[in-house]
């Protein structure tokens, strides 16, 4: 293609909203808009991209067995994963290995006096325990059917929403009438004793013996609560959220907690993630430096006008035959002084730039750059137009 029929506008600048490098490089070149809109060169890059395979990419990549990402510190998604085995999996969504505490003889229930302690660090500080010590009451309401839905979990633990609405769909926040209607307190709340509630529990509660849980009556806690003795579950699963450091399930080693952007799920790759992910990891201090398999186009040809020779009309026979040998060619059809046209080829970072320059021409040779190498060689116009050098231009 040529550089005039694609508009190709390059900046001089980073955009003042680049929250990436890659992004950065990827406006400036020309490739997005600063609103992130895809431009006819980017469009063209998403088309090559069609033919990969990601993992010939040469990315950093994390996966799991259903979807892949791209490790980067802006990124919408977090990630647990493991270094030592790659376990990898969405924060909200990831598991873990729990350490119980120790096993405890069951004592019996008794119900204490517990003023202002609605939550698990006022409660947990009056009784000078740790939190783990505690169970967390957390109420929910399913918008399918507004049944009313009581979650316990160890009080040192997050509940994860995604992990819930695994076991019982989409859930809204409990209302003072529905908590109410149940025969809940809020802030001093438990399973012990409700109506019409759908209760489910972290699997770490039966393990965890004497926990101090709500009253379900406000400015009380009851001491010893045990499961199953005192309530049952309709539920038993993982419903809470891991953290940094938290055991690998598969290895038991730390799990490290990072941002990302999502490449792939099942065989839907996006690949607007994928262009960024390759605009951060092939990038130097004077643009774009991508991939063969990756690059909008194997060669960047550009002419340098001549004052005794028509070195347009050459570059444009050498375009046509790169182009009828199959290769895919950039042709900078523009007549902009060299330097203009350099830079731009560093921008954009097509693996190859040929320069048909008058010097070259009278001598029958072109001039061959690599974008990721600082030597310059030359190759033969008649190699070129007879297709006998063409596959060093996808080396």
């Amino acid at each position: 293609m040529k550089y005039t029929s694609l508009s190709i506008q390059t900046q001089r600048e980073f955009p003042n909203n680049a929250r990436t490098q890659g992004f950065g490089w990827l406006v400036r070149a020309g490739y997005i808009t600063r609103d992130n809109q895809l431009l006819p060169l980017g469009e063209q890059m998403i088309a090559r991209l069609k033919k990969c395979d990601i993992n010939s990419l040469g990315l950093s990549l994390q996966k799991n067995e259903s979807d892949v990402y791209f490790p980067l510190s802006t990124g919408n998604v977090e990630l647990a994963h493991c270094p030592s085995c790659q376990y990898t999996e969405r924060l909200e969504l990831a598991q873990f290995k729990k350490t119980a505490l120790p096993r405890e003889e069951e004592r019996p229930l008794e119900k204490i006096s517990t003023p202002d302690c609605n939550t698990i660090e006022a409660l947990a500080a009056l009784l000078n325990i740790p939190k783990e010590k505690t169970a967390k009451a957390l109420m929910f309401v399913r918008k399918a059917d507004n049944k009313f839905i009581f979650i316990a979990v160890r009080g040192d633990m997050q509940l994860s929403e995604a992990k819930l609405r695994k076991f019982v769909g989409e859930v809204a926040l409990a209302d003072v009438e529905s908590i109410s209607k149940s025969g809940a307190a809020a802030g001093y709340a438990s399973p012990i004793g409700l109506r019409d509630a759908l209760i489910l529990v972290d699997d770490l509660i039966p393990e965890s013996q004497n926990l101090v849980a709500g009253a379900n009556e406000a400015g009380y806690h009851l001491l010893n609560t045990n499961y199953p003795r005192d309530y049952a579950a309709e539920m038993v699963a993982d419903l809470v959220q891991a953290k940094a450091g938290d055991g690998c399930p598969k290895c038991g080693n730390p799990l490290e907690v990072s941002s990302a952007i999502q490449i792939a799920s099942g065989s839907e790759v996006d690949f607007e993630n994928l262009m960024l992910s390759l605009a951060e990891t092939n990038h130097d201090d004077k643009g774009l430096t991508l991939p063969n398999s990756a690059a909008p186009f194997d060669v960047y040809l550009m002419h340098v006008p001549g004052k005794t020779m028509d070195t347009k009309a050459k570059a444009e026979e050498i375009y046509n035959a790169l182009q009828n040998a199959g290769t895919s060619v950039l042709f900078d059809d523009r007549d902009e002084r060299a330097g203009v046209k350099f830079n731009d080829a560093d921008l954009i970072g097509c693996p190859t730039r040929l320069t048909v320059g008058e010097k070259g021409l009278q001598n029958g040779m072109v001039e061959l750059k690599r974008r990721t190498s600082s030597e310059n060689g030359t190759l033969s116009v008649d190699s070129l137009l007879n297709s006998e050098d063409i596959d060093l231009l996808k080396r």
